[in-house]
């Protein structure tokens, strides 16, 4: 078919667009930089885990928040039944309810509040009830999740304050879900700062230190560790009329410290408490730990005070920032966290351009070797997919990020397929004896429904890892399907373009696709069939095989599953390991394990379990005494939350993934081939599983990847040999069956073999260079393709003849007969 004119020059202007647009991404950034924005405005941004910086979600403590909840809820109670002279001494407390005695004034007080406290379109924060002359006061879980929401949208906006007091490039603040928030800093060099910035609540309050001990006091810590101060309960001045606070020196020692200034009202109640109780202490407690208790010496009429202490530089800067920024209307606990320092980032970047570098060149060595100077022609147009694949992601605004990397270099191995399938079909159709143009034709023609029907196959993988995943996982999904996408345009459009060009220019009387060194073989004579049996049950064999490792030694799960913690710590000297596990055992509650990691001056650090903030805390103080000077390059927390999240939404993936296989195939084969499909897909996944645990490789969210990748290949396998059954059983008379599905398989099986070359040849360099991330992806994609690859020559064929073999009509309905 000969295009008009202007279609090419449509075409070629706006690649030769693409290509200009892609081409920032390669400059360094020194020279981006010195160029116009207009030129530099679609650069794909990098992710965290590349250019390095901090991932922390916050979650609203929801059993503080019913703490305090139920607290307002007592001064209630109390606060009404003063009024009724009834005595508050009487309230007992049970879980999320309060009862007392009571009488139907007190009743009738308490019910107009409750009215009061939940206008229209509220939910009610409590229920009163009375039974007995006993009143019941109860939280609702609707009140407390509206109490949950509406400390998430206040806290939003005090952690934009802290956030903005630290400084830092493009930060990232975003509500997720009911009562989440997720903070994205790049580049920020002390997580530990941001970490202590966003979990404080910073409930600032000044009271004074009671004499001795009585009912309204309270023993409070101190934050240096010196041990503990008796607090009145009464709060003589709170924290909210602080008006400015600001980190400075103290000019007799000179050690850091924080100065701070109350509003008018607030100084004027200052100098009120300090001229009426001087001699005495004045305790400042932030967050229930006593910051310093000094004496007052006069009294104070400028509203203006200083807090000093055992303070480093950043921790009065920190102070500082949660005074000026206000407190937090709930605490907020870190439930996830991912930090990666600038050099891992950098090293990431580098490691990830050299396994892409790898693995372009080995597939291009395979395309050429196999299919010469058209091979080459392919690969041409394989390195504009890379180059589309960059605009396309700035033009979305996606971010970049390690595991899309791998995307990007597993796309350069799975989008040759298309042109493997091409070139097989046109190799067959010269065979024939068939004119090069109508070679050409009847090529592409024979090998589009087998190309949409295995890439959609994947896209199907890849949406629902998109719609289950989140952050850099996401991130893969989007640059699989984008480059998936864009290969198909390449190779069905692009390529078909320039070969129809070239061969109406040339006028071959055959179109010859040879390989570079022998001459193209036709099809073997092997007998798959003849050999099934034994075939399923080799493949009974190692799925048994894969069950019994699952249970024994079993899946070796990451924290991203069992929750905990893992930190990567690298100093410039080799790591003393004996003094750091010691350090580690004295200083850090829980299962804590301790390894090398990559050379002598790296370490990894594991604790398993409900851990937290105090643990990641506990780990950088051990740290910092065995290996003074070391900085951790990497932290990774999840708690149990998170971690049950993760696990549940992974399985419901794998399995939505299986279903969206199924029915995609039964719609567009018949239910022996979905059914085929899908037994062998299982076994497929079941054994990579099985290799996964019995290797002790860990099983992560990098895991789901491959295996929801590994799903959309192996069923891209199977399709390529149902969709070549499927065209032989329309002509195949009645020819038995077994033979079909021989002569189809020695039809697809160069194709099977050289996709699969292609697909390791882009594997293999992440797994030996990619660096430990990308490796735990690429180890289990190549074993799985090599199992699915074998299961699609060896067991698909048998099984489909197995099934088949129950209803021996269906397969030649007139339904198929006619095409489905």
């Amino acid at each position: 078919m000969r295009r008009p004119a202007w279609v090419i020059m449509t075409y070629a202007v706006l690649l030769l667009l693409a290509v200009a647009m892609a081409l920032p991404n390669f400059l360094p950034q020194t020279v981006r930089s010195t160029l116009p924005g207009w030129v530099t405005n679609q650069t794909v941004s990098l992710g965290l885990d590349l250019q390095g910086g901090a991932h922390l979600l916050l979650a609203v403590d929801r059993d503080d928040l019913a703490a305090a909840r139920l607290q307002d809820l007592r001064e209630t109670l109390v606060s009404a039944m003063r009024e009724q002279n009834l005595d508050p001494a009487a309230i007992r407390a049970d879980g999320l309810s309060l009862s007392a005695p009571a009488n139907d004034a007190l009743l009738a007080a308490l019910r107009g509040i409750a009215a009061t406290a939940a206008p229209p379109g509220r939910p009610a924060g409590f229920t009163v009830d009375m039974s007995d002359k006993t009143l019941q006061l109860s939280l609702t879980q609707a009140g407390l999740d509206h109490a949950a929401r509406i400390a998430a949208d206040r806290s939003l906006e005090v952690i934009r304050h802290r956030v903005d007091q630290v400084g830092g490039s493009e930060p990232v603040i975003t509500r997720v879900g009911e009562d989440r928030i997720l903070v994205q800093m790049p580049g920020i060099e002390n997580p530990g700062q941001l970490r202590e910035l966003l979990g404080s609540t910073a409930k600032m309050s000044f009271q004074m230190v009671a004499p001795a001990a009585g009912p309204d006091v309270s023993f409070l810590p101190m934050r240096d560790g010196s041990g503990s101060v008796p607090v009145e309960n009464r709060v003589a001045l709170s924290g909210d009329r602080l008006d400015r606070a600001a980190s400075a020196f103290d000019p007799d020692t000179g050690r850091p410290m924080v100065t701070f200034g109350f509003d008018r009202a607030g100084g004027m109640t200052f100098a009120e408490i300090t001229a009426a109780n001087i001699g005495e202490r004045f305790a400042i407690v932030l967050d229930g730990e006593v910051l310093t208790a000094p004496v007052i010496q006069t009294a104070i009429p400028g509203g203006n005070g200083q807090i000093t202490g055992d303070f480093t530089i950043e921790e009065a800067q920190t102070l500082a920032v949660l005074i000026t920024s206000g407190a937090l209307p709930a605490s907020l606990d870190v439930i996830e966290e991912r930090s990666v320092g600038a050099t891992l980032g950098a090293d990431s970047i580098a490691a990830g351009l050299l396994a892409g570098a790898v693995g372009l060149a080995l597939v291009v060595a395979m395309m050429v070797g196999l299919y010469g100077a058209w091979g080459l022609l392919a690969s041409a147009v394989l390195g504009l997919n890379v180059m589309l694949t960059l605009t396309a992601l700035g033009l979305l605004g996606a971010t970049l990020t390690l595991p899309g990397i791998a995307g990007i270099i597993l796309c350069l191995g799975i989008a040759v397929d298309s042109n493997i399938l091409i070139f097989s079909r046109i190799r067959e159709e010269t065979a024939k004896g068939t004119i090069a143009i109508k070679a050409l034709t009847q090529g592409y023609a024979r090998a589009w429904a087998t190309i949409l029907d295995a890439n959609i196959t994947t896209l199907l993988a890849m949406a629902l890892l998109f719609m289950f995943g989140a952050g850099a996982i996401r991130g893969f999904a989007v640059t699989m399907m984008l480059g998936i996408l864009i290969s198909m345009f390449t190779a069905v459009v692009l390529m078909r373009m320039v070969m129809e060009a070239l061969v109406r220019r040339r006028k071959p009387a055959r179109l010859e696709i040879a390989p570079l060194v022998g001459r193209v073989r036709a099809p073997g004579a092997l007998s798959f069939m003849r050999r099934g049996r034994l075939a399923l049950a080799a493949s009974a064999v190692l799925s048994l095989g894969a069950l019994a490792a699952l249970v024994m030694p079993g899946p070796n799960f990451g924290i991203d599953f069992t929750g905990g913690v893992q930190m990567v710590l690298r100093s410039d000297a080799p790591i003393p390991l004996a003094e750091l596990r010691a350090a580690i055992a004295a200083g850090v509650p829980g299962d804590a394990s301790l390894q090398a990691f990559g050379d002598p001056n790296e370490a990894l650090i594991r604790v398993e379990g409900d851990a937290g903030q105090a643990t990641v805390a506990a780990v950088e103080a051990a740290a910092a005494q065995a290996v003074p000077g070391a900085v951790f390059e990497q932290i990774d927390l999840v708690g149990p939350t998170i971690s049950g999240e993760l696990a549940s939404t992974g399985l419901i993936a794998l399995s939505l993934a299986m279903l969206a296989m199924l029915v995609y195939i039964w719609v567009r084969f018949e239910w022996h081939f979905a059914a085929g499909a899908i037994a062998v897909l299982l076994l497929d996944v079941v054994t990579t599983f099985g290799v996964i645990a019995a290797m002790g490789w860990e099983v992560n969210l990098t895991t789901i990847v491959a295996l929801l990748t590994l799903i959309g290949y192996s069923v891209n396998d199977k399709v390529v040999v149902y969709d070549r059954i499927r065209e032989h059983l329309r002509t195949s008379g009645d020819e038995p069956l077994a033979g079909v599905i021989d002569r189809s398989l020695n039809q697809v099986l160069a194709r099977c073999i050289f996709t699969s070359g292609t697909t390791l040849a882009a594997l293999l360099p992440m797994a030996i260079w990619g660096g430990p991330a990308v490796a735990g992806f690429a180890m289990p994609m190549i074993a799985g393709v090599v199992i699915a690859t074998g299961s699609s020559i060896f067991v698909s064929g048998p099984v489909l003849a197995w099934l088949a073999a129950r209803t021996p009509d269906l397969l030649r309905s007139d339904r198929l007969q006619q095409g489905g």
